[in-house]
């Protein structure tokens, strides 16, 4: 940044000054501008641009740097002239009334550098190379100057900087709409829209009859643009009617489409966030173990040699744990769990191998950093036995004496270190000298004892150890054993399984065959019972012939036989009874079957003739009744399998005939 005074001459007649700072560039550009159009001499303007070494023509080539003159329209003799130019520069104008500060020439020697010609900005020093120029400070608290805003249809002119900042309310969140209030009566929607749209794309102008309107903006920090232009007076052309100006309040407007798309944005926002920490979580997150499978025979066969694989023993006894846990252990599965339980002991033996492994290479690590350490100490001692030697005087008197007290010091130093050398193996010692204590047994009376109770116990041990081994491969002969046997049962199983599966079917075979001679046998059962009813049929039809023809006899015939049959009878009678028991048999069957007129089989009869006397048989009563055919008959009832045979009292039918 550099300071530049511009004083108009005489010829301008203007009497005030104006100091203002500015960009090198930007210099340049109003000098060039103010000379072209006759603000001050062209010796005024030649001095400013000779004075940086720059023609008036190099003026021009830094024209992009400065803000468009054509916001610089007004008459210089008008002090807010200047206020504007150098507001469009970014500068705050500070007027200095009272004499000239520099003359025309504007040298470097009629400048004071003592003067505070702006607040906060520190003054130049001329004698500091390169004009002296140092970048000042920024300003603390400048209040802003608003500018004129020229538009095609309208003017704006701003405030009065002394009067407060026109009040706004609360801003709603996601706001893209404002409220415009004091807008001029003739003012439409176009003017509207030519003020406005320098602040943003606008999407939707909302115009009232009563001089105000809602304009909604693309994007949130349109609205703070628009938000500037409050307090500004509006004048449509240049007319001075009262509808053609205004004074505007822009205000910040709450509408539901800027909320609906702010909580859409949060929504969003949120989404967004729940998926980052989600992600965020599942990459911290451990990674889960891997599932254990289900047991099965196959799967069991498969743990029990990764069991014995002593890289995967880890993984293997994970699962075997995790099928005893979940109850997969039976009776039917007991032995391959047994196994496995057993090949898992049979790791016990090697993680102890590999503990004494690394116990006996921890004592020779420890053996080795001993001697180590006693091989330190002793080139110590050397190095310090030639510091000793070095100090005498026979070889002492020749050193110089910076020489002689390099040696002391170095001599000092070997020496605590050789010191904290001893002292560390002096503690390895004693912790060794510990430790053997602790393992000797303090009742043994010699060493010789200890020496021959610790073989002892090294050999019980190592006895153990074999013992331990053998029981362990006893215990797996046995469960190999135990499996060959379960193997061989099922494979005895499944023969005895195939021999039962023939005799079935050559059981269903024969009782196939056997359905069919029943079916045959019944089918003569049917035939002879059609045949046994056409004799029946005969034997009635001749029967009826007997009577014809019995009737047509004689009766005297008649009587005779008659006669004759009852002696037969009587004969009969008295060959057929024996004892006086089967007289009671006869009476009780003979009641028994007049109470069931239809008859009665057999085994209805023995079954009741059994509870008056246990000990007749079935076989008895049948042969009796057989005797007696004049008392008792046997008929067929039924049909198939439902034939039956009954025996019926036909005594009173012989009566009744007779």
């Amino acid at each position: 940044m550099c300071s530049v005074m511009l004083t108009s001459g005489e010829s301008v007649g203007v009497n005030y000054s104006a100091v203002f700072f500015c960009d090198l560039g930007m210099c340049l550009k109003e000098a060039s501008r103010l000379q072209k159009r006759n603000l001050f001499s062209d010796t005024l303007a030649g001095g400013i641009l000779s004075r940086f070494a720059f023609p008036p023509a190099a003026a021009d080539g830094l024209g992009s740097i400065a803000i468009d003159a054509t916001q610089l329209n007004m008459s210089v003799t008008d002090p807010t002239a200047w206020a504007t130019a150098m507001n469009n520069l970014g500068m705050v104008p500070v007027g200095l009334p009272g004499q000239q500060l520099v003359s025309d020439s504007i040298c470097v020697p009629g400048f004071d550098p003592g003067l505070n010609m702006m607040t906060g900005i520190t003054p130049i020093n001329p004698m500091i190379p390169g004009l002296g120029l140092v970048p000042p400070p920024p300003p603390t608290e400048v209040a802003v100057v608003k500018e004129i805003i020229h538009c095609k249809s309208c003017t704006l002119f701003p405030q009065n900087p002394n009067l407060p900042p026109p009040s706004t309310r609360e801003r709603p969140p996601g706001c893209k709409t404002v409220f415009v209030g004091g807008l001029p009566e003739n003012a439409t929607e176009e003017i509207i829209q030519e003020v406005f749209e320098q602040c943003g794309d606008i999407t939707a102008i909302r115009k009232s009859k009563k001089n105000f309107c809602h304009i909604r903006f693309a994007e949130e920090f349109m609205v703070d643009k628009a938000i500037y232009l409050s307090g500004y007076r509006m004048r449509l052309g240049s007319s001075t009617d009262k509808k053609d100006s205004g004074r505007l309040h822009v205000d910040f407007a709450q509408a539901r489409d800027d909320f609906y798309e702010w909580e859409c944005k949060q929504r969003m926002r949120a989404r967004e966030e729940r998926h980052r920490r989600k992600l965020e979580e599942d990459r911290l997150r451990p990674p889960s173990p891997p599932p254990i499978m289900h047991y099965s025979e196959h799967e069991a066969a498969l743990l029990a040699e990764k069991l014995k694989d002593d890289s995967k023993f880890s993984e293997a006894i994970t699962v075997l744990l995790s099928w005893i846990e979940r109850g997969e252990v039976n009776r039917r599965s007991a032995n391959h769990f047994y196994s496995m339980v057993q090949s898992a002991n049979s790791h016990v033996r090697r993680l102890m191998n590999e503990k004494a492994t690394h116990e006996q290479e921890m004592e020779e690590a420890k053996e080795n950093f001993k001697n180590a350490l006693t091989g330190i100490l002793t080139q110590f001692e050397q190095i310090v036995a030639v510091f000793n030697a070095s100090t005498r005087q026979k070889a002492w008197d020749h050193f110089s004496k910076a020489q002689r007290k390099n040696i002391d010091i170095w001599r000092k130093h070997s020496e605590e270190l050789r010191n904290a050398q001893s002292e560390q193996l002096m503690g390895i010692r004693r912790e060794e000298e510990m430790e053997m204590s602790d393992d000797e047994n303090c009742d043994s009376p010699t060493k010789k004892m200890r020496v021959d109770e610790s073989a002892l116990a090294a050999q019980a041990y190592a006895l153990k150890e074999e013992n331990d081994s053998l029981r362990w491969q006893l215990d797996a002969y046995r469960n190999e054993v135990e499996l060959l046997k379960q193997e061989k049962e099922q494979l005895f199983r499944t023969e005895e399984n195939l021999t039962k599966d023939q005799q079935v079917q050559f059981l269903q075979q024969t009782m196939q065959g056997m359905q069919q001679q029943l079916l045959t046998i019944q089918e003569e059962l049917n035939n002879k019972k059609s045949e046994l009813e056409q004799a029946k049929e005969e034997q009635s039809h001749t029967q009826a012939l007997l009577k014809v023809l019995q009737e047509q006899e004689i009766n005297v015939l008649t009587v005779a036989l008659v006669n004759q049959d009852r002696e037969n009878n009587t004969e009969k009678r008295s060959q057929g009874l024996k004892s006086e028991k089967e007289a009671l048999l006869i009476g009780i069957i003979s009641t028994f079957l007049h109470v069931h007129p239809f008859g009665a089989n057999i085994e209805y009869l023995w079954s009741y003739m059994q509870q008056l006397d246990s000990k007749i048989s079935a076989n008895e009563i049948e042969m009796l009744l057989m005797r007696l055919p004049r008392m008792f008959k046997q008929e067929f009832t039924g049909v198939g399998a439902t034939l039956e045979k009954r025996w019926k009292l036909c005594a009173f039918e012989g009566i009744k005939t007779t």
